[in-house]
């Protein structure tokens, strides 16, 4: 398991066994990096990620807060990590997105028009390493949907569209938890447009199958190791 995935859990049991209740405010972060036996590094980025799907709440200046939900609802949210690398079944939409993907991107290319790419360009440029880990998956949804769209074929792109929906909350997860993923991701998603400027369908295709197996075996990682 992952030493971030680590951290959430153990905050989750504080949370399950009532020492953190709705409002209750975490240690300094000293006292609880030491308290868990955890790096203080490894329990910023717990906090960032727990921040995110609104379980903590940060306060500059003030602490680190446990969120008023509900219990239910707390407890819903915090579950989704569990849930996330218990379902093994995500993987199935990984793979089937590694078989579909490069084929809508080898389709694409021939027929990528220069707004075709001026638009790509633009959605590119739009997002760098300071963007949020939503605003870069949303960002990754649009590239790959802009390219599915691009086929010519609406039955492949519909699949495609339908496929990453499912994906969404574990695209989160990666760029919460692993390293570089954001400068990972932009990066490769420049070599594939390169390629398809160029019309080089080839190659685009072999860097999109590239691009989508390392997140699906980022997911295999992590469900092996939970």
């Amino acid at each position: 398991m992952a030493v971030t995935d680590e951290a959430i859990l153990r905050i989750k049991e504080m949370i399950l066994s009532g020492e953190l209740g709705p409002g209750s405010r975490l240690p300094p972060e000293k006292d609880l990096s030491e308290q868990l036996g955890l790096s203080r590094s490894s329990l910023r980025e717990a906090v960032k990620a727990l921040e995110v799907i609104r379980v903590l709440d940060v306060r500059r200046g003030d602490g680190t807060y446990v969120t008023s939900l509900e219990p239910r609802l707390l407890l819903e949210a915090m579950s989704f990590v569990v849930d996330l690398q218990a379902d093994a079944s995500i993987l199935e939409f990984f793979a089937v997105r590694r078989i579909l993907e490069p084929a809508a991107v080898a389709l694409a290319a021939p027929r990528m028009t220069p707004a075709d790419v001026a638009a790509l360009r633009t959605l590119l440029a739009a997002v760098n390493r300071s963007t949020s880990i939503e605003g870069l998956v949303a960002h990754d949804l649009e590239f790959h949907g802009l390219i599915a769209a691009v086929s010519g074929n609406a039955y492949l792109a519909s699949l495609i569209e339908s496929l990453s929906s499912h994906t969404v909350r574990a695209r989160i997860w990666r760029g919460l938890t692993q390293e570089n993923s954001v400068t990972r991701t932009l990066a490769e998603h420049a070599a594939i447009l390169d390629a398809l400027e160029r019309g080089d369908a080839e190659l685009a295709q072999a860097l999109t199958l590239v691009h989508i197996s390392g997140v699906e075996q980022w997911l295999r990682d992590a469900v092996d190791g939970s």
